[in-house]
This record gives structure tokens, sequence and C-alpha cells, in this order.
């Protein structure tokens, strides 16, 4: 029979489970460095509200964008998007992507394994979702997202390296986001049904980087 001091261990150990699994949720995106792509030098800056917020609600209120984010309207709706992630715990950090010094995308970096998400797809711990927008007319369609989605997988793999997927959920209406996944080394597996859209489950396999 264990001992008190043994229940009292076991105790504290199943009530810990959780708080360890999200000790490590995502660092810091500003200290991964810079990463080098044909179109430049790539790095994600965290956002800062009262420094972007302008910038993203541009950016939200551009109808190519609004027609898969959904957060078209006032300043006020970007913000409430903003302040749900950077008033929680860390497990989605929301961040500037940096072209050359000069802001020209919105990414999402976040605990895909901590999110609703994992319902939905077999999860694995520390799985890192990505969402991105490209800002700016200008920066589309000349294959900028490919090559700065390889360069962000690369980033979490290298900085977090109990990672071994990083995982992405494009609307499948969204033919230029999918390819974009696509042709940056993710495979596609499965579509899913989520609350808000069907989408297709993307997953980039450290094991396969060098590969693919």
């Amino acid at each position: 029979m264990p001992s008190t001091d043994d229940t009292m261990e076991l105790r504290l150990n199943a009530e810990l489970l959780p708080l360890l699994a999200e000790a490590d949720l995502l660092d810091s995106p500003a200290a991964w460095g810079t990463a080098t792509t044909p179109a430049g030098a790539f790095r994600l800056e965290p956002v800062r509200l009262e420094r972007d917020l302008a910038l993203l609600t541009g950016w939200m209120n551009d109808p190519e964008v609004a027609a898969y984010w959904e957060l078209a309207g006032p300043a006020a709706v970007t913000a409430a998007h903003l302040r749900a992630q950077l008033d929680d715990d860390g497990r989605s950090i929301p961040c500037l992507g940096l072209l050359d010094g000069t802001p020209m995308s919105y990414w999402e970096i976040y605990r895909a394994d901590l999110d609703p998400l994992s319902r939905h797809y077999p999860a694995r711990p520390h799985d890192t979702g990505i969402h991105l927008l490209i800002g700016g007319g200008t920066n589309r369609g000349r294959g900028l997202g490919t090559a700065l989605l390889r360069a962000v997988a690369d980033l979490v793999f290298d900085n977090r390296p109990r990672c071994t997927r990083v995982i992405a959920e494009p609307d499948i209406r969204n033919t230029p986001s999918v390819s974009a996944f696509l042709n940056s080394g993710f495979r596609s597996p499965a579509e899913i049904d989520l609350p808000e859209k069907r989408a297709a489950l993307m997953i980039r396999e450290r094991a396969l980087r060098n590969l693919l």
C-alpha cells in the first residue's frame, strides 16, 4: 500500500501535469532570429497594440483578407481579436512579419495541441500552429507566401526542439493559400470541418523538412 507521502506525491503530479504541459508554450518569436529567404531577410515581431493597430486594421479591411478572416470593421474589431491573445496565457502570439525591416504580413503562432483545433485532428504534444495573411495587394501573387511559410516553419523547428510538426488549417476555398502551403513543404492528409469553415489540414513534419 502506498504511503501517505507517496499518495500526496501522486496527487501533486496529477495536478501539475497540465501546468507542465503549458510551461513551454511558445517562448518569444521575437528571439527566434532572422531567416534568409529568396525575397530577403525575414523575422517575426510580436504585435504591440498601440503601435500596430492602425496597420492591422487596414489589412483586415482589405476585401481579399476580410473574406477569410472576417474581421472587417472599425479598429475596435481588430483590437478585440488581438487582445484575446495578448491578454491570454501565451499559447497564441500575434506577430508582424517583417521583410527587410518592413512590416508586410501578420502571423499567429499558437500551440495547436492546446487549441480547440486539437479536437478535430490527432494532435501531438507541442504541435505548433500558424495563421497567416499577407498585407497589401502588391505583396500577393508573386510566391511570397510559399517562401515565408517555409521560413516560419523552419524558425519554429529551429527554436522549438520539442515540436515535431507545424500545423495549419486554411479555408479550402482559399486556393492561393492552400497552394502556398503545399509548395512550402506541407502535406494535406485530410479536410476537416471546423465551426467556422471547412479547412484543409496542413502538416509539415520536422523529419521531412529537408526532403520537401
